[in-house]
């Protein structure tokens, strides 16, 4: 793209962030938690893709924003979010650019350097226009959820494909992708992998336990404290691997909001835990050190651990899903 091409767009960014049109503005996405979207993200997910058959180009993909057709299979993909980022690297693409979390800025270190040296193009709330033009790529993936409002100026730059939301529909926003860069197939035999080793872990657990462990997923955030459910990444594993979960981890939701007072609804046989971010910025001090987190079963019995937030609750994808399954096998024992 042209350098005034870029100063265009960048213009029209502007003139959006200050109309409240930015994603980072209130202007709240449907397919946010709470959301009239929410609940049928996935199924609506399930639907995209394209009917072009393996290796045929161009193909036309449809997607959360419409319809977008690729003229040859992509080479430079830029990624707008772990979940995105996961999927490419499953699948052997070295994404030329990649915006991660806010409160997680660095390349997740389960994915190392498979993703190879990918420019930095912003976070996922403050998207850098400039240097996605500047990156030339031939495909852009991303969310309704993360980045709708900037839908238009990233589609000028480059076809763009969009999930509905990242998190529970993982699977599904998987073989979208997979469905632009033309490697379904490859796709479908990484998720099938998946879903035997999450099945085989809750039949090694019950095998060598005697009876499922109870598990409950903590995470600690700036100004709330969430039990993740099953409308959750973390909460689609889980129930991959059969191990039953708590009351809250059992609602049809993202997660449960809880206060210091109410820790005591996080117990279980385990807890994990995860922190977004600077534990600073999060109320976790207070309540692993105040009194009632020790009278937890859990915590008595040393069965209270943390784990990496960066894989269980930001990596939204199935290399991540693959290691919470490893992290889960190494906790359990079995």
């Amino acid at each position: 793209m042209r350098p005034q091409g870029i100063a265009v767009l960048i213009a029209a960014a502007l003139v959006l962030t200050a109309c409240g049109q930015s994603p980072a503005s209130d202007g709240r996405s449907e397919v946010a938690v709470g959301g009239a979207g929410f609940q049928d993200a996935g199924a609506r997910t399930a639907k995209y893709g394209t009917d072009a058959l393996p290796g045929v180009f161009p193909r036309t993909i449809t997607h959360a924003m419409g319809k977008t057709t690729l003229d040859h299979k992509p080479t430079r993909v830029v990624v707008l979010d772990t979940g995105e980022l996961d999927n490419v690297v499953a699948l052997g693409v070295k994404p030329v650019g990649v915006a991660f979390p806010d409160g997680s800025p660095n390349m997740p270190s389960y994915i190392g350097d498979r993703a190879g040296t990918p420019a930095n193009v912003g976070t996922q709330n403050s998207l850098n226009l400039e240097a996605i033009a500047a990156l030339k790529p031939d495909l852009i993936l991303g969310s309704k959820l993360r980045a709708e409002k900037q839908y238009p100026l990233l589609a000028k730059i480059a076809p763009t494909v969009f999930s509905e939301r990242p998190g529970y529909p993982w699977k599904s926003d998987f073989l979208l992708n997979s469905a632009a860069l033309d490697q379904t197939d490859q796709a479908d035999k990484l998720l099938a992998d998946y879903t035997a080793a999450a099945k085989k872990l809750g039949q090694d657990a019950q095998a060598k336990l005697g009876k499922l462990p109870v598990i409950s997923m903590l995470r600690f955030m700036p100004g709330r404290i969430r039990l993740y459910a099953e409308k959750s990444f973390v909460g689609t594993v889980l129930a991959d691997t059969g191990l039953p979960v708590t009351e809250s981890g059992q609602a049809d939701d993202l997660a449960v909001e809880i206060s210091p007072e109410q820790i005591g609804k996080a117990d279980a046989d385990w807890i994990l835990w995860g922190t977004y971010g600077s534990p600073d910025k999060t109320g976790q001090a207070g309540v692993l050190g105040g009194p009632l987190w020790s009278t937890l079963g859990a915590v008595k019995s040393g069965h209270a651990r943390k784990v990496a937030d960066e894989t269980w609750y930001l990596g939204l994808g199935v290399l991540a899903a693959d290691s919470v399954l490893t992290d889960l096998r190494a906790t359990l024992g079995v």
